[in-house]
């Protein structure tokens, strides 16, 4: 027992020692990670990952614009594609907790001459892609040359004569649901979509450089321009027919600018916590098991970790936020360029961020 004491302490002050040293630092191998993005010929992207509401790491890489060789920064704005819809689901539960809208009021009660089958479409079907509507960008009429706005969507959608199942049973990805909660919004508000967004989300949280862009009525200040791959090199590819509808992918914004938009979802400034709650609920399992959706927001879970996300995808752009509130992480990555997944690269930093010291 007495010759045992030296090789206890000596057990002792090594775990002391290991206990006391510093974490690895992530930010070197999160540079080799984002290394091939590092290009001053090619389209890239901008990168944020916040810890406990700081910045990580942050930093662009590649060009914002190939034309003028503007490089990307944090503060460079990028079309968020379907990361808006998280956008439009708040501005929706705004007006709930207004009492100016109820989560199952019918498309027939708020549009008086939507056709017959709107009568069983409900707010929170349109908000959990459940509603059953027909794609929109399926049924544009062909020869369109002018871009397709939130009302045409409706338009389009008044000319069908049902759904492509009943509503509530199944789930179906449905961008046609959020051009028109776009526009439940501005009917119940009285006020513009964009103008909505600006007045009491964006302006409140200070996100000076985002808003939901109207060709010709407001410049992107900062703006990246979407590249597609072609010919062994890009070429811009920044607007599509249907880039112009607002509700479910027309918002630009920057990294910076999200990161607040992620420290108000931590709060009640916006909407109180238990009406906020309701958007990162799972409502429905999509067509992947592991994850379900809520209102805007795809939940499930990475390595034991709660995970809310949402990724968007549309010409020459790529972008994908997620969050991870027992950690309270985020990783928040805005593409102008079509050739990258960003959901490996995602995991990827996540991997090296938080579970560094089994790597």
């Amino acid at each position: 027992m007495i010759r045992a004491i030296p090789t206890l302490l000596v057990l002792m002050t090594t775990l002391a020692t290991l206990s006391a040293a510093p974490r690895p630092d992530p930010t070197a191998r999160l540079e080799a990670l984002l290394k091939p993005f590092d290009r001053d010929d090619a389209p890239g992207l901008s990168v944020l990952v916040l810890r406990a509401g700081k910045p990580l790491f942050a930093r662009g890489y590649g060009l914002a614009d190939l034309e003028t060789r503007v490089p990307c920064s944090t503060n460079t704005n990028f079309r968020l594609a379907s990361v808006s819809k998280q956008f439009t689901a708040m501005a929706i539960l705004m007006l709930v907790e207004r009492n100016q809208l109820a989560l199952d009021e019918t498309l027939t009660d708020i549009f008086p001459e939507f056709p017959a089958y709107g009568r069983a479409i409900t707010v929170r079907q349109l908000l959990t892609h459940t509603s059953g509507l027909m794609d929109y960008e399926d049924k544009v009429s062909a020869g369109t040359a002018l871009p397709v706005l939130d009302q045409d969507v409706l338009r389009i959608l008044m000319r069908q004569e049902g759904t492509y199942f009943p509503p509530g049973t199944q789930y179906h990805y449905s961008n046609s649901g959020y051009a028109l909660l776009a526009l439940i919004v501005e009917q119940r508000s009285g006020q513009t979509f964009a103008h909505f967004l600006e007045r009491h989300i964006f302006a409140p949280l200070k996100m000076t450089g985002t808003l939901a862009y109207e060709e010709g009525l407001r410049a992107v200040p900062h703006r990246a321009f979407g590249h597609s791959s072609a010919a062994g090199g890009f070429m811009r590819t920044d607007q599509s027919l249907t880039s112009s509808v607002l509700g479910d992918g027309g918002i630009y914004s920057s990294v910076v600018d999200l990161a607040k938009w992620d420290a108000a979802l931590y709060t009640s400034r916006l909407v109180s916590r238990k009406m906020l709650q309701q958007a990162f609920t799972p409502a429905v399992v999509t067509n992947k098991p592991e994850r379900s959706y809520g209102f805007g927001w795809y939940l499930g879970e990475y390595r034991g970790l709660r995970a809310i996300w949402h990724s968007g995808e549309t010409r020459g752009f790529r972008t994908r936020l997620s969050r991870f509130p027992e950690k309270r992480f985020t990783v928040i990555l805005l593409a102008n360029r079509s050739d990258i997944v960003l959901e490996g690269l995602s995991l990827r930093i996540v991997d090296l961020a938080l579970f560094s010291d089994a790597e």
